[in-house]
């Protein structure tokens, strides 16, 4: 029973609902990739530096926390506090990209372009969804 309540739930995802999920499956790969492997950070990420085990663990613990909330929200688009937190993530994560890459060199910019190309369309298709899907709410409202 649970799979097919899980099956209709998929289908009826919209659009940002789905990209959030193929996000968050991609966060998860790299999730997995700090916790188990180092290396991968520093050859996907961080080519520019010493990536220690210990700090791709806590690349793939914040990556994890990401990407839950990829899938949280893909599922509960209705859910203003959820998507603000999901969108912040993104904004979040690519500003720390861009400074690594601007102000420290720890980045290549294929890394940060590759970045780029999951969290600049999902920063704005969230505040596009934020403004017609959930509304600007005005304190002059009854």
């Amino acid at each position: 029973m649970g799979l097919a309540v899980a099956r209709r739930k998929l289908a009826a995802l919209p659009a940002l609902g789905w990209w959030l999920v193929v996000v968050g499956a991609v966060r998860l790969g790299f999730a997995w990739s700090g916790f188990f492997d180092a290396r991968a950070v520093r050859a996907g990420t961080y080519s520019g530096t010493h990536v220690t085990d210990v700090h791709g663990r806590t690349v793939g613990v914040w990556t994890l926390l990401s990407c839950t909330l990829c899938f949280m929200c893909a599922f509960n688009l209705e859910n203003r506090p959820l998507c603000a937190a999901t969108l912040l993530s993104f904004v979040y994560a690519y500003g720390h990209f861009v400074v690594e890459y601007l102000v420290y060199r720890t980045i290549t910019a294929a890394s940060l372009g590759a970045l780029g190309f999951f969290a600049v369309p999902s920063i704005v298709w969230t505040i596009v969804h934020w403004r017609d899907a959930l509304g600007h709410r005005s304190a002059k409202q009854p």
